[in-house]
């Protein structure tokens, strides 16, 4: 699949090298394009709870920070 799919071979090429009809070549190609389209999705949502959480972690250090900072100077 990585032949049509990523590195652009035509499927009539590739079917004759592999020994595999075309037609079970664009079959394979979309149930291939299926599937990632499911796990691309997952992966958005993923990466999208992944970033609001990186976004909640790094503004929590920027307060601790900011915090140490304030209490080492008074303490001097």
């Amino acid at each position: 699949m990585r032949q049509i799919t990523e590195w652009g071979y035509p499927v009539a090429e590739v079917s004759q090298r592999l020994g595999v009809s075309s037609h079970s070549l664009y079959e394979w190609k979309n149930k291939f394009s299926l599937a990632s389209g499911n796990q691309g999705s997952e992966q958005s949502e993923e990466i999208r709870q992944l970033k609001k959480e990186l976004a909640r972690v790094t503004e929590e250090r920027d307060i601790l920070k900011k915090a140490t900072a304030y209490f080492t100077r008074d303490a001097k």
